[in-house]
């Protein structure tokens, strides 16, 4: 394998191999070569770099359009990364009466959006809450504290697949 010559600004070059750097050359005899070998390296490069300089200044025409299903997205992202160990599919892993399905939601009174959040904010039983401000420490999550946004993105996820009877979530690359 040919060495890596690179070129400082003073002009000295710098010979590397995949064994660290093997000499530093003031004067190198094959200047011409390594010139139009460099040239050749930039052309290579400018057609990546123009896509990524266009691709990361331009975040609006690479951004997708806000729909109605982003906050459903986002809310199923939620619940796979906090609700899922124990909530999977609508269930309840600890406590078979307390699933997510409409009918046990009802019967425990948090059939709501508002319920749902309130629950999962403070916790109930052995539901630990997620909120940050969830008091007492006893009946909150050991783990990461969501933030009010991302509770009300879970309260409407869950408040949708309860109305539908918890339809497949499929997992994207989890």
């Amino acid at each position: 394998m040919e060495p890596l010559r690179l070129i400082s600004l003073n002009k000295s070059i710098h010979c590397f191999t995949t064994k660290g750097c093997l000499r530093k050359e003031e004067n190198p005899c094959d200047q011409h070569h390594l010139q139009k070998r460099t040239v050749r390296v930039a052309e290579s490069l400018v057609s990546p770099l123009m896509s990524a300089i266009l691709t990361l200044s331009a975040p609006s025409l690479a951004a997708p359009p806000v729909s109605f299903s982003q906050p459903i997205s986002e809310g199923r992202a939620l619940f796979q990364k906090a609700c899922i160990g124990c909530h999977d599919m609508g269930g309840n892993i600890l406590q078979p009466g307390a699933t997510l399905f409409m009918k046990d939601l009802e019967r425990n009174g948090v059939a709501t959006e508002e319920g749902i959040y309130n629950i999962t904010y403070y916790g109930k039983g052995r539901m630990p809450g997620f909120g940050e401000k969830c008091t007492p420490k006893g009946q909150c999550t050991f783990g990461p504290r969501l933030q009010e946004d991302e509770i009300k993105l879970l309260a409407e996820f869950v408040k949708s697949q309860a109305d539908r009877g918890w339809p497949n979530i499929k997992s994207y690359g989890d």
